[in-house]
């Protein structure tokens, strides 16, 4: 079968770093041109915005928004106005309103909408996922700290309205949370920490709960230094499940059970293969729900300014 021809629109370094190689050891999906006012890709076509890549390279079928959050509406609905299929890295977008408009206009369009929560592909989740159908969860503790300056220098966009601070990285803990737990959870309370010079928290705790009052502490934040810390301890009926580096490893009641390198975004892509080929969008915005709520419901902190 033809592979699909894809456009990447930004090429930062989640593009290169992730994107790329997935795309390279992904079957049925390839790489023609890029759209990016900063970097471009030896031997593909390249265009300095979107709005020039649809109008110039009208054989591209598919599209994956590699862009701040912010532009991503109109990005969406530009690129599924113009008959492309649609992959939208996480967040999916800067509110969670804005969704609903571009699965619409996929569904006018017939075109796939892939919103990605890509630490939901990551090695120990499916495994959790089964182990937490079998034994009962009593308390959730998440830990997801990281040092800004590491991972996101020169992003100015994440500080910025729209560009979620310290729950960029925070959301994906959320999107595995509500991938592996066996009900729903809801927010119940935050504390958010504000540089006195950004418009974004830099480090937040959070308190939820599901319905049945399974207790779940949260605690993010963007100043970490030395060992970054990703991990979710569940207690359970039969011990503690631990997910670590991201949910790269998976322990049980003392045992590692899970310990893979990480290839989330080539089960990403191969999922995009699958639902463009079967005409179906998939778009889930219970962790971008997550941030929202907490945003509404935090006590806002002013700390000290961050300068990057």
């Amino acid at each position: 079968m033809t592979p699909i021809r894809l456009a990447l629109v930004g090429l930062g370094k989640i593009a290169q770093a992730q994107h790329l190689p997935a795309i390279a050891a992904t079957a049925g999906i390839e790489v023609v041109a890029v759209a990016s006012r900063h970097a471009s890709l030896n031997g593909v076509a390249h265009f300095a915005t979107l709005e020039e890549l649809l109008e110039r390279a009208p054989d591209i079928e598919a599209v994956a928004l590699c862009t701040p959050p912010q532009p991503r509406r109109a990005q969406a609905i530009a690129a599924l106005a113009a008959g492309k299929h649609v992959l939208l890295e996480k967040p999916p977008g800067a509110t969670t309103g804005e969704l609903a408009p571009m699965l619409a206009r996929a569904g006018e369009s017939g075109r796939t909408l892939f919103a990605i929560w890509h630490s939901r592909f990551a090695p120990a989740v499916v495994p959790a996922r089964r182990l937490l159908t079998q034994h009962k969860a009593r308390a959730v503790k998440i830990t997801w700290k990281e040092d800004v300056r590491v991972w996101h220098s020169g992003q100015g966009w994440i500080f910025e309205p729209g560009g979620l601070g310290v729950f960029d990285p925070g959301i994906n803990a959320f999107s595995i949370l509500t991938e592996i737990l066996p009900e729903p959870v809801f927010a119940t309370g935050a504390e958010l920490s504000f540089p006195a010079n950004r418009q974004a928290p830099i480090a937040a705790d959070i308190e939820l709960a599901s319905p049945s009052s399974l207790p779940i502490r949260a605690a993010f934040d963007f100043r970490q230094s030395g060992e970054q810390t990703w991990s979710i301890e569940i207690e359970t009926d039969a011990g503690v499940l631990l997910l670590s580096s991201g949910a790269a490893r998976l322990s049980f009641a003392g045992d590692l059970l899970v310990d893979e390198p990480e290839q989330e975004y080539r089960g990403i892509y191969r999922r995009f293969v699958e639902l463009i080929r079967a005409g179906r969008s998939e778009v889930d915005l219970t962790p971008l729900a997550l941030v929202a709520d907490a945003f509404m419901l935090g006590r806002r902190h002013i700390v000290e300014p961050f300068d990057d």
